[in-house]
C-alpha cells in the first residue's frame, strides 16, 4: 500500500511542518499515524512531497519531516467528460470513479432531458459537493492532481468546448442514428479530448446536432447500454488505456 495523501493549500519550503485542522484530524485520529510512518502532502495541482511523521500531538496535530519534493506535469492527452446531471446521488457517484480512474476535467451539463437541475442555493450546493468529491476520491486513489470540476455549463457552452478540442465525441446509442466504436477511433496523442455523456433520457436531437456542428460525432461503447453515472467512467478508462497513459 502506498503512503496515504493529505492535502494542503501549498507545499511549505520548511524542513518540518505542522498537518492540523481536519487534515490533521484525519491523520492522527482516523489513519492513526505514529512517528516514522511515511505520508504524502500534495497540493492538488501537481506538487508533492514525501514526507515521515515527527511527532503527533492531541487529536489533530502532526509534525512531519519532508524530504523530496516533485512537481508532476500534466499528462497528454488530457481527457474532459462532460456529464449532465443524474438524478439523486449518481452524480456524486460519476465523478468519484471518473476520478478513480484517471479523468483531468469534469463539466456539469444541464441537458434539456436532465430531471435534475442546479438552480440557485441548491446547484451551488450540488456544485460545491461534486468538487468535494473529486477531492477526496482524488486523495483516496493516491493523485497528486485532482481533476478540476467547471462551473455548470448550458449546452452552448458545450458546443463551444467541443469546437475547440482536438477530439470531441458524444457517447449516443441509437438505432436511428449512426455511431462509431469508441474503441476503433483514432485517437489523437496529444491536446484534448473531450466526451459528452447525457442524461438518463438521452441526447436531445437538437443538443446533437449542436454537437455535430461543433465536430462532435457520436459514438458507442459497446453492446450494452450504460447508465449515465457509469459511462463516462467506462469511457474514460477506454481513452486512457488507448492513448497510452495507463503503460
Amino acid at each position: 500500500m502506498t503512503a496515504p495523501v493529505f492535502v494542503v493549500d501549498t507545499i511549505p519550503d520548511t524542513r518540518l511542518f505542522v498537518l492540523d485542522g481536519p487534515e490533521g484530524r484525519h491523520a492522527v485520529s482516523v489513519k492513526r499515524l505514529n512517528p516514522g510512518e511515511e505520508l504524502v502532502l500534495t497540493d492538488g495541482r501537481g506538487r508533492w512531497a514525501d514526507c515521515v511523521v515527527s511527532a503527533a500531538e492531541g487529536k489533530d496535530r502532526l509534525t512531519v519531516e519532508l524530504s523530496t519534493v516533485h512537481e508532476d506535469s500534466e499528462e497528454e492527452p488530457r481527457v474532459t467528460v462532460v456529464q449532465a446531471l443524474p438524478k439523486g446521488d449518481r452524480g456524486e457517484l460519476a465523478v468519484e470513479t471518473m476520478t478513480e480512474t484517471g479523468v483531468d476535467a469534469i463539466v456539469p451539463w444541464t441537458a434539456s432531458r436532465c430531471i435534475t437541475q442546479w438552480k440557485g442555493d441548491r446547484g451551488l450546493k450540488a456544485l460545491a459537493k461534486w468538487r468535494s468529491t473529486a477531492r477526496e476520491a482524488g486523495k483516496q486513489s493516491r493523485r497528486t492532481r485532482f481533476p478540476e470540476v467547471a462551473d455548470l455549463m448550458t449546452t452552448k457552452q458545450v458546443a463551444a468546448l467541443l469546437a475547440a478540442a482536438d477530439f470531441a465525441g458524444v457517447l449516443h446509442e441509437d438505432r436511428a442514428h449512426g455511431s462509431d466504436a469508441l474503441a476503433t477511433v483514432e485517437l489523437p496523442a496529444k491536446g484534448s479530448i473531450v466526451l459528452v455523456v447525457g442524461p438518463e433520457g438521452g441526447v436531445s436531437p437538437d443538443e446533437l446536432a449542436a454537437f455535430e456542428a461543433a465536430g462532435a460525432k457520436p459514438y458507442r461503447l459497446g453492446r450494452s447500454v450504460l447508465r449515465t453515472s457509469t459511462a463516462g467512467t467506462a469511457a474514460t478508462a477506454l481513452v486512457l488505456a488507448r492513448t497510452g497513459r495507463w503503460s
